[in-house]
């Protein structure tokens, strides 16, 4: 389900990518883009989602296709990386390093001159305080933190992060959501996996799904799911009449299927015309005499629609 209008703006772009080793294929002829603003990057485990990432960075290449950031090769041009940072799910902070020193490593070698700019990083990350302490001795948030300030002392336009959340606690996790929001909004970049659903939903205005290495959607995920209009939607219809009110829902066309759901006290409707449903909806309950004390859409959140299209 590619999203072709997103292209147009695109500062990353993945053309008919294959990627294997020896007889497993990792990527097949997967075909996105990404463009200013957060992208949530989903798909379960094997999916090709760290593989697509490396070979946007540029440190995997490709078999077949090509990957472009900013019209550029990462692979073959050096100049791109001075644009771009990676934050990788694995281990890449050395234990004998504190992490000021850690993040000033990383400022050298990009030949960043602003010498305040470590200090900078660490402190948009709530690492200021713990700056002289040895990575070694720090939580696994505390080392994903780290991790997240060496990538932003770049300064980059085009943020890649591998699992960034992983190891945070919740307040942690809130804080570097609302960073990652706060990059997009500044016009970067930034591609996010994770496996935590709920969160990316809360981070992502736009999602793309991998599936055994092929792209599964892209977009928006409402849009997403109402693209797939082949398959009913559940919407839990709460009212202080629902005997009458399921009688008159079975009446419309766009109603699949009506059942009672003891667990949450309400109607759970099947339907393949939410928007028909939603305009008649408020006339049926006037004319049944019933009063709605809750609608809601059972199958819209990120996780839903992940189990829909992972079948």
């Amino acid at each position: 389900m590619p999203d072709p209008a997103f292209a147009e703006e695109a500062t990353v772009e993945v053309t008919d990518v294959s990627v294997w080793f020896g007889a497993k294929v990792a990527l097949s002829e997967l075909s996105c883009s990404f463009g200013p603003g957060v992208t949530g990057l989903l798909g379960p485990n094997g999916a090709g989602k760290t593989t697509l990432m490396r070979a946007i960075t540029g440190l995997l290449g490709v078999n077949q296709g090509s990957v472009r950031i900013e019209g550029r090769d990462p692979r073959r041009d050096r100049g791109v990386h001075s644009r771009m940072s990676l934050v990788p799910e694995d281990e890449a902070v050395s234990a004998a390093l504190t992490a000021r020193q850690f993040v000033r490593y990383i400022a050298d070698l990009r030949r960043i001159t602003d010498r305040n700019a470590p200090d900078d990083a660490l402190r948009t990350v709530g690492m200021l305080d713990a700056a002289d302490r040895r990575v070694d001795t720090f939580s696994k948030g505390m080392r994903q933190r780290t991790k997240v300030a060496a990538a932003l002392v770049t300064n980059p336009q085009v943020m890649v992060l591998d699992e960034p959340l992983n190891g945070a606690d919740p307040l942690q996790r809130l804080r570097l959501i609302e960073l990652f929001k706060q990059l997009g909004a500044q016009g970067r970049t930034v591609i996010v996996s994770s496996h935590i659903l709920n969160e990316v939903e809360r981070l992502a205005e736009r999602v793309i799904v991998l599936v055994h290495g092929r792209l599964a959607a892209a977009g928006g995920h409402h849009a997403i799911r109402d693209a797939m209009n082949d398959r009913p939607r559940h919407v839990l219809i709460r009212s202080d009449d629902a005997r009458r009110l399921a009688g008159a829902l079975i009446t419309l066309e766009s109603v699949a299927g009506v059942t009672f759901d003891t667990a949450r006290d309400g109607l759970v409707i099947q339907t393949v015309q939410a928007r028909e449903l939603a305009t008649a909806l408020p006339r049926l309950a006037r004319d049944t005499s019933s009063r709605l004390i809750e609608v809601r859409a059972l199958d819209d959140s990120l996780e839903s629609l992940f189990r829909e299209l992972v079948r």
